[in-house]
């Protein structure tokens, strides 16, 4: 069916923009519809999805804080999302598939953040990374096994939103520039609020090129990647892009192998290792949609993808039904 969207796309998105129309379709195919395009329905398949509502009460880097304005896995993705449109507005790609790139990258993370992650990867002999879990999610653990079904560019970009991969589509590597982003800005925020650094420990010759807050940063990085366009590939113009590496290894340096911000790795750590043997010796305690797995893809990947899936709360209420005695009263005669 044509989408009344499709002759915009043609005559307003930049040569090398990602159209709708050109999409490669999706793992099973599906009619499409008059009004949204495939990379909408995306956008809305994410966000109903239990994986995206789960991101709320999963870790971004300081883990149970003690406060209400620290971001959660979820607040990042938001931003995320917004950064990545406003980039791709700016440089006129496909505003909808940078955002639905954006809003499922982190649906495979751990709880506890990083430190779960670290935990999973040393634990299964296959490894484990956040970007191929969040891949999986879509494929085969939602919608009660049947996955999300989406687009290819769309799952292309999950996929590679991180590490040395490069997607396929503009979209796709705008959003892992998005990501960056966003992270190192809202977790200098963080940072300052946990009292780990303070805002003059950041470099001057950064502040001064980059700007002295979290908006004027945002801003400087955001302008240098669209005023660097989309001839050659996207990215920033130069001094940005090295500064921005280099506020990247600050806060590597200072933030996250931080004591502080590792102070829980350890305990995190053991309560995973102990919960991953547990239920490797335990399978039938695994829910329906995690046993279903262990006959095609392994025990191992199974128990992933429960303790993968699980928030941050969820995954101490599990250890402690289990692990934890409880207290018993005595009658009285």
């Amino acid at each position: 069916m044509s989408n009344r969207n499709d002759d915009f796309e043609v005559s307003f998105l930049n040569p090398f923009a990602t159209k709708s129309s050109e999409t490669k379709g999706r793992l099973r195919p599906t009619d499409e519809y008059e009004i949204r395009t495939p990379f909408q329905r995306d956008c809305d398949r994410i966000i109903h999805s239990k994986s995206f509502r789960r991101l709320m009460h999963k870790t971004q880097v300081f883990i149970a804080p003690e406060g209400d304005h620290f971001r959660t896995r979820l607040t990042h993705t938001l931003e995320v999302s917004r950064i990545a449109r406003t980039m791709a507005r700016g440089l006129r790609l496909n505003e909808d598939l940078a955002e639905a790139i954006s809003l499922a990258h982190d649906l495979g993370h751990t709880p506890f953040g990083h430190s779960g992650e670290r935990a999973l990867a040393s634990l299964n002999p296959n490894g484990f990374s956040h970007s191929a879990q969040s891949l999986r999610v879509v494929d085969k653990l939602e919608n009660s096994g049947q996955g999300l079904n989406l687009t290819f560019e769309v799952r292309d970009g999950i996929a590679k939103h991180t590490g040395v991969s490069v997607a396929n589509t503009l979209e796709g590597r705008l959003v892992k520039l998005a990501d960056r982003i966003a992270y190192i800005n809202h977790d200098i925020d963080d940072a300052v609020r946990a009292g780990i650094i303070e805002k003059s420990d950041i470099p001057m010759e950064l502040s001064k090129a980059l700007g002295q807050n979290h908006g004027e940063r945002i801003n400087t990085m955001v302008l240098a990647v669209i005023n660097n366009g989309v001839e050659s590939g996207v990215g920033f113009t130069e001094p940005i892009g090295t500064l921005t590496e280099n506020l990247r290894d600050f806060m590597f340096e200072k933030v996250y192998r931080n004591e502080k911000a590792l102070s829980e790795e350890d305990r995190i750590t053991r309560m995973l290792t102990i919960m991953y043997s547990y239920f490797k010796e335990k399978p039938d305690l695994l829910p329906s949609e995690c046993i279903s797995c262990i006959e095609s893809d392994g025990i191992d990947t199974a128990v992933c993808d429960y303790i993968a899936g699980m928030t941050d709360r969820y995954a101490i209420a599990v250890f402690d039904g289990i692990f934890v005695p409880r207290s018993w009263a005595v009658g009285t005669q």
